[in-house]
This record gives C-alpha cells, structure tokens and sequence, in this order.
C-alpha cells in the first residue's frame, strides 16, 4: 500500500512537472529560462530560441554574458543585474541586447533568484521580451545615458556564503573561495570576524552588522576586509536575514562584492524538473498559467495571485473566461482567442481585465498554443501583464496633448482674426474723422452721430490692438523697447489725456506723488498697463473717484490705483490675470477679459509684479511694482 502511495505521488509530481515544462516550452514571445549562480544557461524555451536564435544544444552551458553588447560585458553588467536579483529580490529593467546574429534588441528583463528549501541562492529565473518596435522611436537619449552609466561603472565581483545565527560560517562558494583565499573546510564553522580588520572586529563590527540585518532584515557596508593571506580589499557587502515561514531567524546570507577581481559562483542544480517549477513559480511581476484545450486553468504562478487575487485553490480548473469583462463576454471574446491561437499558433491583446475584487486593469496578454510531438492540442499557455500605469499615461499624455493642441488654434485663430479687422478698422477710422471734420460745421446731428461713431471704433480698435497682443505674449513675440523717462510726470500726462473719459463716467481722478520717480521702462507698454486699469475703473466704478499714488521703495517704483467703487468679488480676485476671466458678466459690461492678463504679461516682462484687491474702505485697488532699472541691466 506504502509503494502504491509513493508510487502515485511520484507520478503527479511528475506530471505536474511535465506541466510546467510544457508551459515553459510553448511560450514564443517570451524568453523564459533558467541561469545557475554563475549565470551560466541551465534551461532554454521556445521564446528563448526564436529571441535570441541560439538552439538549446547551442546555449546551455554557457555564459548568459552571450547576450550582452560588449560594453556592457566590459562594464560589468551582467554581474551587477545578478547582484541586484540576489540583493533585493528580483532585477528588472530594458536595455539593449544581442542575439545569435548579432543584432540588437531592446528587450524588457526580469531576473528573480531562485533559492532551496533552505533559502540557498541556487541560481536564477530570467524572463526576457523583446520591445524594439516600442523603444526605437524613444531611444537615442536613454542609450546615450546607459552608455555613459555603464562606460565609468565599476566592475566588482562576489562572493555568497551562508552564516549560522550566531555569525558562524555554513556554507561557501567558488567565489567566496577565489575572492578570500579559504578552502570550504578552513572556513566553514569558523567566526565571520575573520574577514574583518582588527580594529573593526575590536569596535564589534561584525556582530553590530548582524543584529542591523536581524532587526531591519538586511544591512549594506562598504569597507575593508581581509583575505586569508592578510592581504586587503575594498568589499561591499550585503548581509541579509533568512527566516522559515514561522519568522523563525536560520541565519544570514552574506553577499560580498570586489572592486578588483570578479568571480562568480558556479554551483550546478542537479534536478531538471525542480528548476522548470522554480522558474515558472519564482515570477511574480507576470501571471503565466497554462489552460486546458477547453480554457479551463491547470495552473496558477504567484505571479497570477498576485496580479488577478486568486490563490490556486480558487481558480484551478475554472474557465478563464471569468476575467474578461461583461462586454467582452456578450461578444463571446475568450473563445475567440483561442480558436485565434489554436489556428495561428498565439493570440496577442491589450485590453480590460478583471481581477477577483471587481477591480479593473488594463493587460497585455499573449495566448500560446501548446502541441505534442504530433501536434496534438495539449492546452496553451497563458502570460498576463498589468500595464495599466502605462496606460493611463498615455492616456494623460493625449488628453494634454490634445488640450495644447487646442489653446494652440484658439490663439493662431485670435491672431489671424486680429490682423484681418486691424487694416479695414484703420481705414474706417480715418474715413469717419474726415466726415466729421467735413460736415462739423454743416449739420451738428451727423456730427454728433459721427463721433459716436468713432468712439465705437477706438474701442473695437483697442480690442483687436489687444487681441493682437494676447497673440504677440501666446507666442513670445511681445518685445519691449525701454527709454529713460519720470514716471510720475508719465503718468500725469496719461491721466490728462483720460480726463474726458473720466468725465464721461462721471469719475474723478485724484494723483497723489511723493517725489520724481525715474526708471528704464517701455513708455508706451506702461501707459497701456495704466490705461487699462483706469478705464476699468471709469467702467465699473463710475460715479467714484479713482486715486493713482506713486511712491519709491528701495529699488522699485510703486504704483497704486484705487477706487471708490463696488470692489471685486473676493472668490474672483485669484483669477481676474487669467485670459477670458471677468469678475463680473460679460453681458453687464462687455469686454473679452482680456485687459487685466495683458497687464499682468507687460509688468512681468519688466520683471515687476501687480496684484488686485479691495481696499479697506472699499472700492477696487491694483498695485504695480516695477524694478528701477530691470531692462537697462538687460
């Protein structure tokens, strides 16, 4: 009975291992394989072959290093990803690489560790996809970089042994061997102090670096270290803590990289099948699961757990169709993914998927069918990726594009607009001036008529004069011609010339000065600024009185306009610089809101500031300050 047992567990553990091999061999656009510690190429898939072109008579046994541009074999690099793998988990990242032919690719890299039942580092899971069509357009620059990064990095090699809790040695490798000089059999039992200097270990170095690794589950130093001859060298190590799954501490692994010589570790995993489940097990960051003929799932990778949030026992054999959306299903999608890939060999989509909790994400997914030897339809294998990140930046990416693309036609229309109405609104100024100076002393009612209507056409001609500068700031052109002038006597003569126009709103004009205030400025892009805030004021606060002080304050001039009208609405004062803004309708007062943002983009190109609010006894007031001599230093 005891034989018959054993004998069934044996059989489905080899079943399920044939499983996994199986999976692994059908997958074509991915390159999944296994490295030993040294990162030599222990397994070879389908993806890898058609990836790289190397056939598995061709690889394994060899350097992962064959992949690698040569200057990232000069730089270090492949001993850095493993490194990396083996110190935080897992490495990832896309970079160029190098075929059987040659060729480059860019390709997207995953390696994860593969540890034993003991957590003994026993080689490496790699997971490689080839994203040329997708990086060629974006990737001068990053190339550039990484070929800088890469051409001053340093080369370091490593060493990885084990230590007991109570810092002793356990275990060693080749590259412990070759970097510290020990042979397996002097080392192993003895104190880790050892590699240390005798003023570290006198300071309690070692056992401090142990209880930080055993409290904050991994500790990094960089130092000096000793070899077995008395020699030293410039180590950076790596010490982390390994626990059971009951938390309980087992000891420490213990990774020391070399500035000088390298070497790698070359422990060979003695069992095939147990490398193929590692592999597909050890992914996380991709969910690849085979189906059955019918689409129902035979097996589930933590990779799928953690990216759909079904444990195993949940989702093995039911029908994959439950992580398609509704309307997906209504278009009856899943089977016709499989038929695609039953005839065509693999299906590729992006699209919805939903995870067990309702949540959406956005997936690549490629569907493989798997064949025996005699093409027989055994299942197929499926491989998932959240892409959702990506997604929605793109997304975003279009959407500002899009919005750019529009405030970009809306100020090319206001301009084309502008320059069109200026020349006919001209010629129709001088028309109208030369009747009303013909027929002034014949018939006063068409004179009178006459200048009513020149006054609409100095306000339409101030408004395409606007438009024409909101375009002129849209695109940079707004220039400035600065002259030497007092502004105080500037601002004088301004208020003279408006002083019909304050009359007409029934507005009093008030200047108050301290002293002579001279400065380098755009004469006439000033006198706009202060035209605008005081027709403003003759606009919504007739009947008021309208106040201009100016003073000097170290290296600024001060100018402040205030009114006695209603004031601003305080929710609208942030807002009132914007284009098209307006504190009150536009169908009380008319106007674009475009007044106050050319004022604010004048005062800026002088390097000054101007702000808005109520003034305490009411009534709006705007403040200007302009730098003395901002454009002279120019």
């Amino acid at each position: 009975m005891r034989d018959r047992d054993a004998s069934a567990i044996a059989d489905l553990a080899s079943f399920q291992e044939e499983r996994a091999r199986m999976l692994l061999d059908h997958i074509e656009d991915y390159a999944l394989f296994m490295l030993d510690p040294s990162g030599c190429v222990k397994t070879w898939n389908r993806g890898a072959e058609r990836l790289n072109g190397y056939t598995p008579g061709e690889i394994i046994g060899r350097h992962f290093s064959l992949f690698y541009p040569p200057a990232d074999i000069v730089a270090g690099k492949c001993e850095r990803e493993l490194r990396c793998a083996v110190t935080e988990g897992r490495f990832e990242e896309e970079g160029w690489r190098i075929n059987k032919n040659g060729e480059p690719y860019w390709a997207s890299v995953m390696l994860t560790p593969i540890r034993d039942a003991t957590g003994t580092l026993v080689g490496f899971a790699k997971l490689t996809r080839d994203l040329t069509a997708r990086r060629k357009a974006e990737d001068q620059l990053r190339q550039s970089e990484e070929r800088f990064r890469l051409l001053v990095s340093s080369i370091r090699d490593y060493a990885v042994f084990m230590l007991e809790p109570d810092g002793r040695v356990s275990s060693w490798n080749a590259g412990a061997q070759q970097l510290k000089g020990y042979q397996a059999q002097e080392i192993i039992g003895h104190p880790l102090s050892r590699f240390y200097l005798e003023e570290d270990v006198a300071r309690g170095k070692p056992w401090d670096l142990l209880r930080e690794a055993t409290a904050h589950g991994r500790v990094e130093d960089e130092g000096w270290r000793v070899r077995k001859d008395g020699s030293r060298f410039w180590a950076n190590v790596t010490i982390t803590a390994v626990r059971d799954e009951q938390g309980t501490l087992r000891g420490f692994a213990k990774v020391t990289r070399d500035l000088t010589e390298r070497r790698k570790n070359e422990e060979m995993l003695q069992r095939s099948e147990e490398r193929f489940r590692l592999l597909v097990s050890s992914v996380k960051d991709y969910a690849i699961f085979m189906l059955d003929p019918s689409g129902h799932v035979m097996t589930w990778n933590q990779g799928a757990a953690h990216l759909k949030g079904y444990t195993a026992r949940e989702i093995v054999g039911e029908h994959f169709s439950r992580f398609y959306p509704p309307e997906d299903l209504a278009k009856n999608k899943p089977a016709l993914e499989l038929e695609t890939a039953q005839q065509e060999g693999r299906v590729e989509d992006e699209g919805w998927r939903v995870r067990k909790d309702g949540t959406s994400f956005w997936a690549n997914v490629i569907i493989t069918a798997m064949r025996d030897e005699s093409g027989k339809l055994l299942g197929f294998s499926k491989v998932t990726r959240d892409l959702t990140t990506h997604k929605r930046v793109e997304q975003e990416r279009l959407q500002r594009a899009q919005s750019e693309e529009a405030v970009r036609l809306r100020d090319e229309f206001l301009s084309i607009a502008a320059h069109e109405l200026k020349t006919p609104l001209t010629a129709l100024q001088l028309q109208l001036q030369g009747l009303r100076k013909q027929v002034e002393a014949v018939d006063q009612k068409i004179a009178l008529k006459l200048g009513h209507a020149l006054r609409s056409t100095g306000r339409l001609s101030s408004l395409v004069e606007t438009l024409l500068d909101v375009s002129r700031i849209s695109t940079g052109r707004l220039t400035l011609h600065p002259e030497r002038f007092e502004l105080a006597a500037a601002v004088k003569e301004l208020a003279e010339r408006l002083r019909e126009a304050a009359a007409s709103a029934q507005c009093q004009i008030l200047i108050q000065e301290e002293e002579p205030i001279e400065g380098t400025w755009d004469r006439l892009r000033i006198e706009q600024v202060v035209t605008n805030l005081l027709s403003n004021s003759f606009k919504y606060a007739a009947d008021c009185k309208v106040e201009i002080s100016m003073t000097r304050e170290g290296t600024e001039a001060v100018l402040i306009i205030t009114d006695t009208g209603p004031g601003l609405p305080e929710k609208d004062i942030p807002r009132l610089f914007n284009r098209f803004e307006r504190a009150v309708p536009m169908s009380h007062y008319g106007g674009l809101g475009l007044g106050l943002y050319v004022c604010r983009q004048i005062v800026t190109a002088h390097g000054g500031t101007i702000s808005a609010g109520n003034a305490p006894k009411g009534g709006a007031r705007f403040i200007i300050r302009l730098p003395m001599e901002a454009l002279a230093s120019r």
